[in-house]
């Protein structure tokens, strides 16, 4: 007997269900993603593998590194926009240097700064971008000037008037940054009987 030949049949597929999906899936990503924001005092990190979230309010964050000229600075960043703006207040009253409303509005915008108080002004009134390049000089430490102990000591008041909690303290150190510099750091949390803070690292890839 004579074979039966089949119809041959097209083995084309409809990719427009599969379009529509990579292209909602694209859309969803970019509306989604979020851009980093440049720091304005960039550091290497100690690896960890600890994996444990830093809040995204009350919390103050202390950045210890080696800007472009080599010398090491201190910022310090905190979160909580009306925390910042009652920390801004109180460190205006103490240092006798006045800010407006729409100073407080801008430095509550901001993120991290290293500059004496006097000065502060001039990085608030700046552009996001500008801030980032301009060449700060870091908060003082001092014995004779220690105005990073105020703005602990102030925005912890602020994170208890407002929130009613403590604040959480993050240091964030480069990893070459030399042991003295932190010591320093350590030492003004002690003195404020802060025996509790996190230290930022970046994350340590596994072994395979």
């Amino acid at each position: 007997m004579a074979k039966i030949k089949m119809k041959k049949k097209s083995t084309s597929t409809d990719m427009t269900a599969m379009c529509d999906v990579a292209f909602l899936l694209l859309t969803f990503f970019i509306l989604t993603a979020t851009a980093k924001v440049p720091e304005a005092l960039p550091v290497d990190m100690p690896s960890s593998v600890a994996q444990t979230k830093l809040p995204d309010t009350d919390l103050a964050i202390i950045t210890i590194g080696k800007g472009a000229d080599g010398k090491s600075k201190v910022f310090f960043d905190i979160k909580g926009r009306e925390i910042r703006k009652r920390t801004l207040e109180g460190m205006g009253a103490k240092y006798g240097v006045t800010f407006s409303e729409d100073d407080k509005t801008k430095f509550a915008l901001m993120d991290d700064f290293g500059v004496p108080l006097a000065n502060l002004k001039q990085i608030i009134d700046m552009k996001a971008a500008d801030r980032t390049k301009a060449n700060q000089p870091g908060v003082p430490i001092d014995s004779l000037d220690n105005q990073l102990k105020d703005w602990l000591l102030i925005s912890r008041r602020a994170a208890i008037d407002i929130d009613d909690k403590e604040l959480k303290i993050a240091i964030k150190g480069d990893a070459k940054e030399e042991y003295p510099q932190i010591k320093k750091i350590m030492d003004i949390l002690q003195d404020q009987k802060i025996n509790s803070f996190n230290l930022v690292t970046g994350m340590r890839g596994k072994d395979f």
